[in-house]
């Protein structure tokens, strides 16, 4: 007679916010790895529970995509950069290397870069989310603090010029594009993002000011 079968050992059963927490970060892998066009039955046999237990949870995908906005991108946003680009007590080039400095390191992770790379694909709401925030508290911040170094002359409140926008932009792709580059290209980058951050800070304000100037001057 054959020894019966080991039973397969049953899943330990976690408290809901144990659990939940556990979908979430399963979900956060998931989704960088193949994009939010992964659908929730084959994250929940990832995960090892019931299609309904998933559901328990989350009823919709959408309601978890949130969570995942939550965990991935709100929970790394420092609430002392809402101050720091803005205070002309300490001088642009230092506001803007600490914040690039502590923002990278924020965001230079797989999880995070190849989850906005495939929402945005997707076409899913965290994208868009995300930019208006990032517009909001990084852009137009940089655009103005701009416009001070460039002594552009505009009348005071004025909103920050296409300009300007553009040009607060392209500082902030470019230190972007290095995460972009290891995380979903694959390629190899500078270990050292200290020195990439000042480099690509010095850079900008090198040449953005007096960009900002001739064009000022074109339209006068």
């Amino acid at each position: 007679m054959q020894d019966a079968k080991p039973e397969p050992p049953k899943r330990k059963r976690l408290d809901p916010e144990r659990r939940e927490q556990e979908i979430v970060e399963g979900a956060i892998r998931y989704f960088s790895e193949v994009g939010f066009g992964g659908g929730m039955r084959d994250l929940a046999a990832r995960l090892g529970i019931s299609h309904a237990l998933l559901f328990r949870y989350f009823p919709t995908k959408d309601a978890l995509i949130d969570r995942v906005y939550d965990q991935v991108f709100l929970s790394r946003w420092d609430a002392t950069w809402d101050e720091l680009l803005g205070d002309r007590s300490v001088n642009l080039r230092t506001r803007l290397e600490r914040f690039y400095r502590e923002y990278l390191t924020a965001i230079d992770r797989p999880e995070w870069v190849r989850a906005f790379v495939f929402g945005g694909l997707a076409g899913v709401n965290i994208n868009r989310r995300y930019l208006s925030l990032i517009r909001r508290k990084v852009i137009m911040p940089v655009a103005l603090e701009l416009r001070e170094a460039a002594g552009v002359q505009i009348p005071p409140g004025a909103p920050p010029s296409e300009a300007e926008l553009e040009l607060s932009w392209g500082l902030h792709g470019e230190i972007f594009y290095l995460a972009i580059r290891r995380w979903v290209y694959g390629l190899k980058v500078t270990p050292d993002r200290d020195r990439f951050v000042a480099l690509t800070v010095a850079k900008f304000l090198d040449g953005a000011p007096a960009a900002l100037r001739g064009v000022s001057v074109s339209r006068d």
